[in-house]
């Protein structure tokens, strides 16, 4: 098959309608029908089940809409990375978080640029949940991921933090004096919403909405408005008149580098060394601080 028979499939699939596809792919209807219709013969099965309302894909026609996005993901990567390795400035991109500082990247980047062979490094922000997608579609390199809320799926990942999360509320918040709470107790707060990962409420502890504008979620918390639940080493980024207590059920959150083993050059190598010389230079893998 060819990748672009593979996007006439995809296209169709995401548009359930043949006029509609062939609009976002920029050709007439017809040779877009008739390339549908001479791959369904050539493997011998129905792709497209045809009704008055459009189409949608047969059981076969799924594992290929599947398998589609995968080969085309790995061809776009595959461009990309062979670009970026034949450029005249080599260079090595690193995807993180927009809205935060993550806390040890910058001692990461500083330990890799000690490597005399390392490269440039370019740092690709992006909002929350992206960062592993760009690596696995050749956009970056590597990747922060903040486990267990990121998705590493096709990626290796090597550890370099993990810590406790903390419920930070506005300033004298009686639950602010207690030893620890639970997510169910800071969720069910009258008027002040837990920031999640959507926009309602959430008892999940997923702290990616807070995380991708920190520095508005610390102003909601501040004028009493929202609270949220963060890394402990986030809150040294919020107002110091905010209470913070640890939330003894939120899952503890461990940043790690991500690549796709494949991909991983010399200069991935080297910086997944130089990580690990960071990490044993702060001492354990759970911070204590």
């Amino acid at each position: 098959m060819e990748t672009r028979e593979l996007r006439y499939v995809v296209a169709v699939a995401d548009e359930g309608h043949f006029g509609r596809a062939a609009e976002r792919l920029r050709i007439s209807q017809p040779p877009l029908s008739r390339a549908i219709a001479q791959l369904e013969r050539r493997l011998g099965t129905t792709l497209f089940e045809r009704r008055r309302d459009g189409v949608r894909p047969t059981p076969a026609g799924e594992v290929l809409v599947r398998e589609a996005r995968g080969a085309l993901t790995a061809v776009e990567a595959a461009e990309r990375r062979t670009v970026r390795a034949g450029a005249v400035r080599r260079h090595m991109v690193v995807a993180a978080r927009s809205g935060q500082k993550p806390a040890f990247l910058a001692g990461v980047l500083d330990a890799y640029a000690a490597d005399p062979d390392a490269l440039p490094v370019e740092v690709l922000l992006d909002r929350t949940g992206r960062q592993a997608s760009m690596v696995r579609d050749g956009r970056a390199d590597v990747a922060v991921l903040h486990l267990p809320f990121d998705d590493p799926d096709g990626l290796r990942t090597q550890a370099f933090c993990t810590e406790p999360q903390v419920a930070v509320l506005p300033e004298g918040h009686p639950l602010g004096a207690r030893d620890a709470v639970r997510l169910a107790d800071v969720a069910a707060i009258p008027g002040l919403p837990l920031l999640g990962h959507d926009d309602a409420a959430t008892v999940a502890g997923d702290p990616r909405a807070a995380l991708t504008d920190l520095v508005g979620a610390g102003q909601l918390v501040a004028l009493g408005r929202a609270c949220v639940v963060v890394p402990r080493s986030a809150r040294s980024q919020l107002p110091a008149d905010l209470e913070t207590v640890p939330v003894a059920d939120a899952p503890d959150l461990t940043a790690a580098i991500g690549w796709v083993p494949d991909a991983a050059t010399d200069g991935v190598l080297r910086l997944l060394d130089a990580a690990e010389r960071f990490r044993a230079s702060f001492g354990p893998l759970v911070t204590t601080t």
